[in-house]
């Protein structure tokens, strides 16, 4: 058996919490993280007790929606509503966070920021992270750190590919047939 590493580990957190979002326009998740230990997560979503955006839409006000108070803002919300603190912690988030996050995870004292996908990545949002000395990495989520079978799936279509290959003269339906199989599996 073949242990995943702490970055993916976090990241999938990260991306079971993004499931828990109510915002129809995009599925964030962030999970704080101190010592090898998770201390808060957090997910896109309405204020508590509000309207959701799932039941009635997102209410947006020049291109962002004001509904919802974002992944970030929730785990470092949770860790002060129960006094934790956030000083030297990392956070792990699905997707690169935006300018507003940027400055409550410096004020918050994180120092280092792990995600998986680029998200309009502004370029304020970088300098401000490289003026407080904050680290971003991006650390895209393997999909072998949520299928425990993930590997024999892949030899599985590999040989399938080559069977079809060995079988068929069908050279276009075997490219298409491989390229997906690629953009499934990365083979």
């Amino acid at each position: 058996m073949e242990r995943i590493s702490w970055n993916q580990y976090f990241m999938a957190q990260s991306h079971l919490l993004a499931l828990r979002s109510t915002c129809t326009r995009l599925m964030v998740g962030a999970t704080i993280v101190r010592e090898k230990r998770i201390i808060a997560g957090g997910y896109n979503g309405s204020v508590s007790g509000s309207v959701h955006c799932i039941d009635e839409g997102c209410y947006v006000i020049d291109g962002h929606c004001v509904r919802t108070v974002h992944a970030e803002a929730n785990a470092l919300l949770q860790c002060a509503k129960f006094g934790v603190p956030t000083e030297g912690a990392e956070i792990y988030v699905t997707h690169f966070p935006c300018l507003q996050c940027c400055k409550q995870i410096i004020q918050a004292g994180i120092k280092r920021i792990y995600y998986a996908t680029d998200y309009k990545n502004h370029p304020y949002a970088r300098e401000l992270f490289t003026d407080a000395g904050v680290e971003t990495e991006k650390v895209e989520l393997s999909a072998i750190a949520l299928d425990t079978q993930f590997k024999e799936k892949e030899q599985y279509i590999n040989h399938l590919l080559n069977e079809l290959h060995n079988q068929t003269d069908d050279n276009e339906t075997y490219d298409e047939l491989k390229a997906e199989a690629k953009s499934l599996f990365n083979i």
